[in-house]
């Protein structure tokens, strides 16, 4: 499987990474030595501590470096009229009467509480590529499905504000 991720993306996780090569894997390091120094492995707390921070670094880099491994670089620029990544586009729900805006996201950057939605989601695919005042169909599952109406696009472009998901 194939992540498509802007450049930014990949810049901004290879910066990432390098941080935790350099910096943070070495400070962790020292501090599981430092924990095993205590004494007792069975009840120190700070050594397990220390070991799960560790592995939790370790375990981010993996993710890091398979995610720029497979990564396949897409575009973030649109035409001025059609819904783009990184665009916040205002959309009237129709079974609901309300009106949302999101920003379509890669899905290092989703975060549907916070209107980032990814652009393969439901409704990220089914807003790429459309037009202000633009009628679409929003496929969630085989079974059930809603319209939505485009009605504002806010063109913009990926400045690096929008943070890389963490887990």
């Amino acid at each position: 499987m194939h992540n498509e991720l802007t450049q930014k993306d990949i810049q901004m996780m290879q910066e990432e990474l390098d941080y935790r090569r350099i910096t943070l894997r070495p400070q962790l390091l020292e501090a599981v030595k430092e924990a095993r120094s205590f004494g007792d492995l069975s009840e120190n707390f700070e050594y397990k501590a220390a070991k799960q921070e560790k592995n939790r670094n370790e375990g981010r880099i993996r993710f890091l470096e398979n995610m720029i491994k497979t990564a396949v670089v897409v575009s973030d620029h649109s035409s001025a009229d059609t819904v783009g990544l990184y665009d916040k586009v205002t959309v009237y729900l129709e079974e609901d009467g309300e009106t949302e805006t999101y920003q379509v996201v890669t899905t290092m950057r989703q975060d549907a509480l916070h209107g980032l939605i990814s652009k393969e989601s439901p409704v990220g695919r089914a807003l790429l590529g459309r037009k202000a005042g633009e009628r679409f169909y929003i496929q969630v599952n085989p079974n059930y499905g809603y319209y939505a109406v485009v009605k504002a696009i806010e063109k913009a472009q990926d400045d690096g504000s929008v943070p890389l998901n963490s887990y």
